[in-house]
């Protein structure tokens, strides 16, 4: 969004030429936008025409759908249909979008949640503009990501770095999210608050300029285009044209794909006088969507090339980008009819509105952008009367991966190189002769599984079993024969994986009954036995067996060994594992 992300322009700028030198990056304050948007807030009219925002965001490609492909509401659209009567414009300025929102030139905000947090002051300090978000557009799902230089290969690397980052932007929450899920705060890093999401001309700063010309900054959150080009076309960067040498994609929203949600939120004195007008928007975007899905999929004929040109012409000022058009369509995951339904109302939903939201204000509070929660509501909508002229009404979960290609790419980085990939990882202990993991002993690590699962849905969980290994080591001390050890090793082996197993049936049980529905084919379930015991001295012979240098020293240590470890593991570059819905 950039500030909104602004998807393919990058790539459109090139094109047409426009200049993408600056001079000296000047770095913002990242003050609290309450600080920086002090108008008072008008009354709303009745407007001939409701004017209505959209930013450069491929899922906005359903409004202009919706619209009969026109700016103003076209005879026959669906808006049409609804009995609405739209301008749309689009405006990537996100502090502008408030400030037409104060002055009711709109009652609309299109933003996503986290921009919307960071304005919590803002549009709460007056009752009749309170938001009330009323529909989920989509879920970042690629377009967004975090380019770092050579030397991260975790994000718990960030520690001591220097991030670069769009003040008030769609990036904030995402920040914040993965420091956390790091163990990290604000305090460990250092960021650099950029006034621009991209280069558009020679007075932009944005956090790609940042990490490009900058050598202190050692990590950006981009729009895709941005990372491609810094990282080479997302593989590693050279240093030739636009790229960082050794810079590379560390994670984007296609691993992260519950981080950054889209949504519309209203005026509440707006809401509470056109209820039922905003509700026939709303009505209008979900049946635009099934009508956009399945445009997308053909790809053909003479609806696709009015409505594709139409999106391109709104999004990105020229009908004929339709390539781009599509590229950010790609980078969006609607979220329709279904999602709706398990954002707003399911109270257990780990990524739910009800969760998200305190979330993501605890965070900006963190920050310094937010003084106290401010919370907010929704529109409680008849979902049952929504669904009126919808076909996908039925919130069917079907497995996102290919479990057969999950279980090959776990089995392959155990033996070539376990920490591949890894995320994020912790551990659970367990006892001599333990078979059985109950969720009241292990309801925290389970809740963090829960959590971390839901929030990077195009990564996989992973989980390890470790055996003790002392038996197997006084036998291999006492001369046993080969036969007798690889028995061992293989019980081992066996006996971690019926645990790990164990471990994942328990998690999706506790999360059942917590009214949490996982993809049990986002897990990969090893059992590694005695191979790799954690106990700092342990050493390997020339067979890569565990030496007698591995037996625990201690009982500590000796009850360290006893593990199940989770990973949440990248697989972004493993294409054939991941099914999006």
């Amino acid at each position: 969004m950039g500030n909104s992300r602004l998807g393919r322009i990058f790539t459109f700028l090139i094109a047409v030429g426009m200049p993408l030198s600056a001079s000296a990056l000047e770095y913002m304050d990242a003050v609290p936008l309450a600080d920086r948007i002090t108008a008072a807030a008008a009354n709303c009219g009745e407007p001939a025409t409701l004017q209505v925002p959209t930013i450069a965001w491929g899922a906005d490609m359903a409004a202009s759908l919706a619209n009969g492909n026109a700016t103003r509401t076209a005879s026959g659209s669906i808006f049409a249909d609804e009995g609405l009567d739209i301008t749309l414009y689009r405006q990537d300025d996100f502090q502008a979008q408030i400030e037409d929102y104060l002055a009711c030139r709109t009652p609309f905000i299109r933003g996503t949640m986290g921009m919307l947090s960071q304005a919590a002051a803002v549009l709460g300090r007056d009752q009749r503009t309170a938001p009330v978000v009323v529909y989920q557009l989509s879920w970042s799902n690629g377009g967004d990501a975090l380019v770092v230089k050579d030397t991260i290969r975790t994000p718990a690397d960030l520690r001591g770095k220097t991030i670069a980052v769009q003040a008030y932007g769609p990036h904030v929450d995402y920040l914040m999210r993965i420091l956390t899920d790091a163990g990290l705060t604000p305090d460990d890093v250092t960021i650099v608050w950029t006034r621009d999401l991209l280069q558009i001309d020679e007075t932009s700063v944005s956090p790609a300029m940042a990490l490009r010309e900058d050598p202190a900054v050692d990590a950006a959150f981009v729009i895709i285009p941005d990372a491609l080009a810094l990282t080479s076309g997302g593989t590693v960067g050279t240093g030739s044209e636009e790229s960082v040498r050794g810079a590379h994609i560390l994670l984007s929203t296609r691993t992260a794909s519950r981080v950054i949600a889209d949504v519309y939120a209203v005026r509440a004195d707006y809401f509470a006088a056109h209820r039922d007008q905003v509700m026939a928007f709303v009505h209008g975007l979900m049946r635009a969507e099934e009508q956009l899905s399945g445009l997308m999929r053909t790809r053909s004929g003479a609806d696709y090339d009015r409505m594709i040109s139409a999106a391109a012409e709104l999004l990105l000022d020229a009908s004929t980008a339709t390539d781009d058009a599509v590229a950010m369509y790609g980078d969006a995951e609607l979220a329709g009819f279904p999602q709706n339904v398990a954002f707003f109302t399911d109270g257990a939903n780990p990524r739910g509105f009800g969760r998200i939201g305190p979330e993501i204000q605890r965070s900006m509070i963190a920050l310094g952008l937010l003084s106290q929660e401010v919370p907010f509501t929704h529109a409680e909508w008849d979902y049952a009367a929504l669904a009126e002229d919808l076909s996908e009404t039925e919130g069917v979960e079907r497995p996102r991966f290919d479990t057969d290609v999950v279980q090959q790419i776990v089995t392959t980085r155990i033996q070539q190189d376990a920490d591949s990939g890894v995320l994020f990882s912790f551990e659970i202990y367990f006892g001599p002769n333990q078979n059985t993991f109950p969720a009241d002993q292990y309801r925290d690590a389970f809740s963090q599984a829960i959590e971390l699962a839901s929030t990077y849905g195009g990564a996989i969980l992973t989980i390890e079993g470790h055996s003790d290994p002392l038996g197997y080591l006084r036998q291999k001390r006492d001369g046993a024969a080969a036969t007798v050890l690889n028995q061992i090793r293989q019980s081992a082996r066996n006996l971690s994986y019926s645990r790990a197993n164990a471990v994942a049936d328990s998690i999706i049980a506790f999360a059942a009954g917590e009214g949490i529905t996982l993809d049990p084919s986002q897990f990969g379930i090893v059992g590694l036995g005695i191979g790799q015991p954690n106990t700092p001295q342990c050493t390997y012979d020339e067979t890569g067996d565990i030496t007698l240098a591995c037996a625990p020293a201690n009982e500590q240590e000796w009850n360290a060994t006893r593990r199940v470890v989770f990973k949440i593991v990248q697989i972004e570059a493993e294409a054939p594992a991941f099914n999006p819905l």
